[in-house]
């Protein structure tokens, strides 16, 4: 008789530990699997996230984040964001803007209150457009209520738009003027470290890379940054006198004697808001609410208790009835070129050689899209780049399809070559612009090195072999071989700006030299058509092909996500996602690898000494001159 042969122990352990992994297994598995069943049944599920739009509803637009030309992050990110309860994230100028408008034909909305305190970032181009929605809200008829618990000077420029402006009587309101100032590197570079920045430059003005060579600005840089500032802050003034009804001038000597006019209100920066009718009056967020709701339709179940809608809820709503009406009507393009320009394929918020370029082949390639308006807003960067993007332009009216271009907050340096060919270019009045030249930059280390008893020596087959090598000093041989690649970028420069604005490479040379350029300024100057918005920019395009207002639709031409992102992100964005995810450990998880990673203040400086085959130096056309 056969007898079962017994495993021994140690067999038993490693079979019953396979079993108990393998039970494991199937438990996880089974687990992921029902846990995204649930999900994907509950998004079907979930229906319509938007509440019904009523009659008499109050529009809250109280964003909190950074305002921005682009996104930085995917759709499915920014709404897994939102679900979670994250705050401080990005607003698109483009969805602020849009939201005023609408609101302004839309009968249901019967008022629109404005809640800044929350929004950064953004310069004042961006905020003049933002005010000038705000104006034509009003101009249809509706009011606009404007509260605040603490604002900034931004913020104001806007707000100034309302009919009314409540200030919380512990709040504060101050008008300081603009100020530009950068940190000097020279002393600690040189002096304390012993690396020697060597910089090559075409322009008096072009002050980017200053900060590493000297230890103050120059009396150059002085000179043309107070001309450009004085000029937007003039208009600022004149802006918010016409807002408030009063004398600008006024408001200036204000500012100008504000150490004694704060002493006379005993600190009291609201009370001083007040008497110098900055604000109408001094009110909690309570009674704002109260006198909402008496105004308004009152809503026991909403927040405030007064019958409202959110920007999102709103943005909701539009989104949602464009998606049901398809718009077959031929189109005109936009491409946001928004950030610093560096080579290869970036992503949104950056502007890449090789990825914006596409887009705008993209857009050539369309039978649908009849004209492009190019959105720049960007302090420039590598003029490879730059220049990649510039012959897009040229091949899209090659293919017959005008190009306009609209300049936002900024659009200098590089963010001007890329401009520069388009059939009409529009700038606010305060759009930062110019800057055209070029500089160069290389830090040698050898006096670093010897600092710590490192020595650099070895042999080349000729005088210019290792000669870029950052441990060995520079030879002046070779940097005037550096110096003769920049003298030609900016010969380039100003010649491609000359072909392009249809002026003589002399009389381009005597405004370029790095010298920065509001845009009423550059107006005067030949380096913009027109001022006026984005909105100008695009009817411009359509009129170029015969299409008047009604007779085209705008679309955007951007990277757009997987299908999946664009599942997630529309699930993510419903009240059952916010409830699941809110607090989700696994969700703040995939957030976090999700983000873009964040780049350093000086990340193309960093770039500017990265080695580039066939090139002594990588030439860059960057503008330093932001106010935010």
């Amino acid at each position: 008789m056969n007898q079962v042969q017994r495993r021994g122990p140690i067999a038993r352990f490693f079979i019953g530990l396979w079993d108990a992994m393998n039970f494991t297994r199937r438990l996880i598995f089974n687990l992921v699997f029902f846990t995204l069943l649930f999900i994907i049944l509950a998004a079907i599920g979930s229906g319509d996230r938007s509440e019904p739009l009523l009659e008499r509803t109050t529009l809250v637009i109280a964003p909190e984040g950074r305002l921005v030309e682009q996104f930085s992050a995917d759709q499915a990110t920014r709404a897994l964001m939102k679900a979670m309860g994250a705050k401080g994230g990005e607003i698109q100028l483009r969805d602020v803007v849009r939201t005023l408008d609408k609101a302004g034909e839309d009968k249901r909305i019967e008022r629109v209150v404005l809640q800044l305190d929350r929004l950064s970032g953004g310069g004042m181009a961006s905020r003049r457009e933002i005010a000038a929605a705000v104006a034509r809200v009003r101009a249809g008829g509706k009011q606009v209520v404007a509260f605040s618990e603490g604002m900034d000077q931004s913020n104001y420029l806007i707000a100034a738009e309302a009919d009314e402006i409540y200030l919380d009587p512990m709040g504060g309101l101050l008008l300081e003027g603009l100020g530009r100032y950068r940190q000097y590197y020279r002393e600690g570079l040189q002096d304390k470290l012993g690396v020697d920045v060597h910089l090559f430059k075409v322009g008096e003005f072009k002050s980017a890379a200053e900060p590493y060579v000297l230890d103050a600005a120059s009396p150059e840089s002085k000179e043309a940054d107070l001309y450009w500032m004085n000029d937007l802050w003039q208009r600022f003034l004149a802006d918010l006198g016409r807002a408030r009804k009063q004398d600008p001038a006024v408001i200036a000597a204000d500012i100008n004697l504000l150490p004694e006019g704060i002493a006379a209100v005993n600190g009291d920066l609201a009370e001083y808001a007040l008497q110098h009718k900055l604000v109408d009056g001094l009110k909690t967020r309570e009674q704002v609410q109260d006198e909402l709701v008496e105004r308004g339709v009152a809503d026991a179940d909403a927040e405030g208790g007064f019958r409202r809608v959110s920007m999102d809820g709103y943005l909701s709503h539009l989104d949602a009835a464009r998606k049901l009406s398809p718009d077959r009507r031929p189109k005109v393009a936009v491409v946001v070129a928004a950030g610093s320009i560096t080579g290869g394929d970036q992503p949104p918020g950056t502007i890449g050689g090789d990825s914006t370029s596409a887009l705008l082949r993209q857009a050539r390639d369309d039978d649908e899209v009849k004209s492009v308006v190019l959105r720049v807003n960007s302090p420039g960067g590598e003029v490879f780049a730059s220049e990649q993007i510039r012959r897009e332009v040229v091949a899209l009216q090659a293919a017959g399809k005008p190009v306009v271009v609209s300049m936002g907050d900024l659009a200098a340096s590089g963010g001007y070559w890329i401009s520069m060919n388009a059939d009409r270019i529009y700038a606010d009045a305060s759009t930062i612009s110019g800057s055209i030249g070029i500089f160069g930059m290389i830090p040698t280390i050898p006096r670093a090195l010897d600092k710590i008893g490192i020595h650099t020596d070895g042999v080349g087959t000729t005088p210019l072999a290792g000669a870029f090598d950052i441990s060995r000093p520079l030879d002046p041989e070779v940097g005037k071989v550096i110096q003769s690649v920049i003298d030609k970028g900016y010969r380039d420069f100003i010649g491609k700006v000359a072909d392009a604005r249809g002026k003589p490479v002399d009389g381009v040379d005597e405004i370029a030299r790095g010298r920065v350029w509001s845009g009423a300024q550059a107006k005067d100057r030949g380096l913009v058509d027109e001022l006026g918005d984005l909105k100008s920019a695009i009817v411009d395009a359509a009129k170029r092909v015969e299409l008047d207002e009604g007779d085209y639709a705008v679309t955007y031409v951007e990277k757009t996500g997987t299908p999946f992102e664009q599942w997630f992100g529309g699930f993510a964005e419903t009240r059952l996602a916010g409830l699941l995810l809110r607090d989700s450990d696994l969700a703040r998880g995939l957030v976090a690898r999700a983000l873009p990673a964040t780049r350093a203040d000086l990340k193309l400086l960093e770039d500017a000494i990265t080695p580039t085959a066939g090139v002594p130096v990588k030439a860059l056309a960057y503008c330093f001159c932001a106010l935010d």
